[in-house]
């Protein structure tokens, strides 16, 4: 009886000892959320920022911009600063405190912050928009940034006016995108100048015993701008050694015939035997220029390029490329190549700036050297970072004219931003054989695209 009033006793005490426990735990936390840090750390892109109060449209003091410490919990951060939702959750982050410069907003990919009050810009990644799933209504303090470095053919919808125009800020390949990714695939100017890969032009022409003059590596095979019509065609009046899955007539070695070895060493070294390589896009859009025109540049070899209207506007110097726009048939074109293959002084005319190590074209070298982004080089924001941090400091902007009572600034996207006709096949002969494949679907699919984007129309709801 005694050792069950005492087994009795000793539970009592520990109900209490827990009851008082669970208070003074409760007390802390209060404590805790009323606590302002004394020092906020910057931590590159990643970790920073300022911050904001309660209602989008009428705002109220700032804490201290200083006030806070990057240990605090995420719910602390998305409670203090401006909410930036990557609709498209291409970061994978569920949410991250990011600096910018002196300002600071907190980066997501939970949607459970669609109706959060501190939730001011939406970020979509092009290839995974769908105009079927979208935070509506939109709200007029809502902004909304798109980032689409990838081809048309990843998205048509968005190529269209009605859709692009839906964004206030765009990064995009285009020039005129709020932050252009046009030379998104060029590292710099010393890869253009390096002579790492360049083989002597006496070389090239004791190779040209056993290789073609032209090489094509190619394995997404019919895309819209057609090009493998045009080798194809090409193909019957001048030799074109083939490696890839498209028009193949040449296997490359076992251990480089996995696509993902289309960068190493020994790939490179490959193609730079070659006199000339086909760059044939896999889209036609102003600016969308890629790794297939920068490459036969970096390996010495002459580019003949097909794709964006605009490559001259991008040349390292006006003598550097084989512009395929300027030939009216297939036919023209290799005859001119063979011209070239056969003179030397004349095909030197298009490696002598690279051998020179010039580059003059004022435009290029202005790009390179004010794009706030790098490629390959971990000492620099890459061009994810860099879009969300324009989107946060146009945020901010923002905050502090509406602090001063002013009103906000309106950004928005027009049709520049992304500029792609629609696509057109080759027909260089009626008797050409035409194949059942890809290459019949573009047309449909970007005029099924232009119906769904002109339904896309709705109305900015208000706060």
């Amino acid at each position: 009886m005694v050792r069950i009033q005492r087994g009795k006793l000793l539970a009592s005490c520990l109900c209490v000892m827990a009851a008082v426990f669970l208070l003074v735990t409760l007390q802390v936390v209060v404590e805790l959320g009323k606590f302002e840090g004394t020092k906020f750390k910057n931590s590159h892109l990643k970790d920073g920022r300022a911050e904001m109060e309660a209602e989008p449209l009428h705002l109220h003091p700032f804490f201290n911009r200083g006030g806070l410490t990057l240990n605090r919990k995420k719910t602390l951060a998305a409670d203090s600063f401006p909410i930036m939702l990557w609709w498209s959750p291409l970061t994978g982050e569920t949410g991250r405190l990011g600096q910018c410069g002196a300002d600071a907003c907190f980066f997501t990919i939970n949607r459970t912050y669609l109706h959060h009050h501190r939730t001011r810009a939406f970020l979509f990644y092009g290839t995974d928009f769908s105009i079927d799933s979208l935070p509506l209504p939109r709200k007029a303090h809502h902004d909304w940034a798109l980032f689409h470095e990838e081809s048309p053919k990843n998205n048509y919808k968005l190529f269209h006016q009605p859709v692009i125009t839906l964004f206030n800020y765009t990064a995009t390949f285009s020039r005129h995108s709020h932050l252009p990714l046009t030379t998104q695939y060029l590292e710099g100017t010393e890869v253009l100048t390096s002579l790492r890969y360049l083989v002597p032009l006496w070389s090239k022409n004791n190779l040209r015993k056993i290789l073609a003059p032209l090489v094509y590596v190619q394995s997404d095979c019919d895309p819209p701008s057609d090009r493998d019509s045009y080798v194809r065609e090409l193909m019957t009046y001048i030799e074109v050694d083939s490696y890839g899955e498209c028009l193949r007539n040449k296997p490359l070695p076992p251990q480089l015939s996995n696509p993902a070895s289309m960068d190493a060493d020994g790939f490179y070294k490959i193609l730079a035997q070659y006199k000339f390589i086909l760059a044939f896009e896999n889209a036609v859009c102003d600016d969308y220029i890629t790794e297939k025109f920068w490459r036969p540049l970096k390996l010495g070899v002459v580019p003949v390029y097909y794709g964006s209207p605009s490559i001259a506007d991008w040349l390292p110097s006006n003598r550097s490329a084989i512009l395929v726009s300027e030939f009216s048939h297939p036919r023209e074109l290799a005859s001119y190549i063979r011209a070239l293959d056969q003179d030397d002084r004349r095909y030197q005319a298009y490696i002598e700036w690279k051998l020179k190590g010039e580059i003059s074209n004022q435009r290029l070298l202005t790009a390179l050297r004010e794009r706030k982004w790098g490629v390959q080089d971990v000492k620099q924001d890459n061009y994810i970072d860099a879009f969300e941090c324009m989107v946060c400091s146009k945020v901010w902007d923002n905050i502090r004219l509406q602090e001063k009572g002013l009103p906000p600034k309106r950004w928005q996207a027009d049709a520049t931003h992304l500029s792609c006709p629609e696509p057109t096949v080759f027909a260089f002969s009626p008797l050409a054989p035409r194949r059942r494949s890809l290459r019949e679907m573009w047309i449909p699919s970007f005029q099924q695209s232009k119906r769904e984007a002109r339904a896309l129309s709705f109305p900015v709801s208000c706060p």
